[in-house]
C-alpha cells in the first residue's frame, strides 16, 4: 500500500477507535451514575468488553478518560474501580448544594420572566410524563427521567444570570445522581413529584424564601434516604 494511503488507513482507523471510545465512555457514565456498578466494584477490561460490544483499547481509553473526571479510580495494583462512597463525602456535597440554592434560586426568581416560567412548567410535565424506574428493574432509575429531572432542576435556575453558577450547580447534580440512583435501595417511600410541583410552584410564585427552603429540603429528604444505603458501602 502506497504511504499515503497507509497513513489514510492509520488514520480513519485512529478516528474510529476514538468515535467508538466516546461512545463507551458516556454508557459507563451513564452506568456509572446510574449505580449499576456499585461504589468499590472492579471495572474488569474483558467484562466491559463484553458488556459493551467492544475491543480493549477503546474500553481502556475510555476508563483512562473517566478516571481523569473521578468518575472511575485507577490503583496501579487493584485496576480500575468504581469510585466509593462515604457520608461524609454526601453531606459536604448536600451542603454545598444547599449554599449554592441560596443564591442561585434568589438571583434566578429576580431574573425570572414569563418565558423562564413557562420553561419551568414545561420541564415539570415532562419530567411527571416519565417513568422512574427502569421497567423490568425497579432499583434501578430511568435513565430518561434522569435527564428530564437534570433539565427540570436546571430550568428552575437558568435566570440566575451567570454561566459558572449553572454551570458549577451542574456538576454537583451529576455528582449528586450516583448517590441518587443509591436512593432507590431504600425502603422508604416518597412523593417527588409532590416535592418538585412545590418547588416550582414557589419559584413561579417569585417566593424566595419557600422557593429556597423546598429546594434545600428536597435535596436533604434525598440525602438522608441514600445515607443508610452509603453506610453499607463505605470502605473501612
Amino acid at each position: 500500500m502506497p504511504p499515503r494511503k497507509q497513513a489514510a488507513a492509520v488514520e480513519a482507523t485512529s478516528r474510529v477507535s476514538t468515535t467508538l471510545a466516546s461512545s463507551i465512555e458516556e454508557r459507563l457514565r451513564r452506568d456509572l451514575i446510574a449505580a449499576v456498578f456499585m461504589p468499590g466494584e472492579k471495572l474488569a477490561i474483558d467484562v466491559l468488553r463484553e458488556k459493551y460490544g467492544a475491543g480493549a483499547s477503546p474500553v481502556r481509553e475510555a476508563l483512562n478518560r473517566l478516571s481523569a473526571e473521578g468518575w472511575v479510580v485507577l490503583s496501579d495494583q487493584r485496576g480500575f474501580r468504581v469510585p466509593s462512597v462515604s457520608v461524609d463525602q454526601l453531606e459536604e456535597l448536600t451542603r454545598t448544594r444547599c449554599l449554592l440554592n441560596e443564591v442561585t434560586l434568589r438571583e434566578s426568581i429576580t431574573r425570572a420572566t414569563e418565558a423562564t416560567d413557562e420553561a419551568i412548567v414545561l420541564a415539570l410535565h415532562r419530567l411527571t410524563q416519565t417513568p422512574t424506574h427502569v421497567t423490568d428493574d425497579a432499583r434501578r432509575i430511568n435513565p430518561d427521567w434522569e435527564a428530564r429531572h437534570r433539565a427540570f432542576h436546571a430550568s428552575l435556575i437558568a435566570a440566575c444570570g451567570s454561566r459558572w453558577l449553572i454551570d458549577f450547580d451542574a456538576m454537583l447534580f451529576e455528582q449528586a445522581a450516583r448517590y441518587r440512583a443509591l436512593s432507590t435501595r431504600s425502603k422508604i417511600s416518597r412523593d417527588v413529584q409532590k416535592e418538585h410541583k412545590g418547588i416550582a410552584d414557589a419559584v413561579i410564585a417569585r417566593n424566595v424564601s419557600e422557593a429556597i427552603r423546598l429546594a434545600n429540603a428536597h435535596i436533604s429528604h434525598t440525602s438522608s434516604l441514600v445515607t443508610q444505603v452509603t453506610r453499607r458501602h463505605e470502605t473501612t
